[in-house]
């Protein structure tokens, strides 16, 4: 919970911060533009690579395969797609990454394995063995 909100933070000083920069460097309007820009190419890409991503699924269905893979990436893709609208050059950047498939696959792999590791931690049984006892008189006190 404390990242979230660390995130919900940092983000706009980063994006303000990359804004005055950069727009200091090649101009409001330019910068404006650029933002624009990027937007509009990241939506188009995002709607590609989505179809990609749902054709996938569909052979996974035909192939009576569960899609799980093809439905992480659809949702991370939707992600993508939402930073990508929002102005900002931290947030493009983090959405294009999450966008390219090569990316993408290397940020789901490293967050997938560090989902299982903590399952993994949480797995620890202490065997043992009992015994049902289902007469009373058999008890001894």
């Amino acid at each position: 919970m404390n990242s979230i909100i660390l995130a919900i933070i940092l983000v706009p000083i980063i994006e303000i911060y990359l804004l005055i920069k950069i727009g200091s460097q090649i101009g409001a309007l330019t910068t404006i533009l650029l933002i624009f820009t990027t937007a509009i190419i990241g939506i188009y890409y995002a709607k590609y690579e989505g179809l990609n991503t749902l054709r996938s699924g569909f052979i996974q269905l035909s192939k009576n395969e569960a899609p799980t893979h093809e439905m992480i990436s659809g949702a991370v893709i939707a992600f993508a797609a939402l930073l990508l609208i929002i102005p900002g050059f931290f947030t493009d950047i983090v959405g294009f990454l999450l966008i390219f498939p090569i990316t993408r696959n290397i940020i789901l792999n490293y967050f997938l394995k560090k989902i299982n590791n903590k399952k993994t931690d949480r797995n620890n049984f202490i065997d043992g063995e009992f015994e049902d006892i289902e007469d009373d008189n058999d008890r001894k006190v």
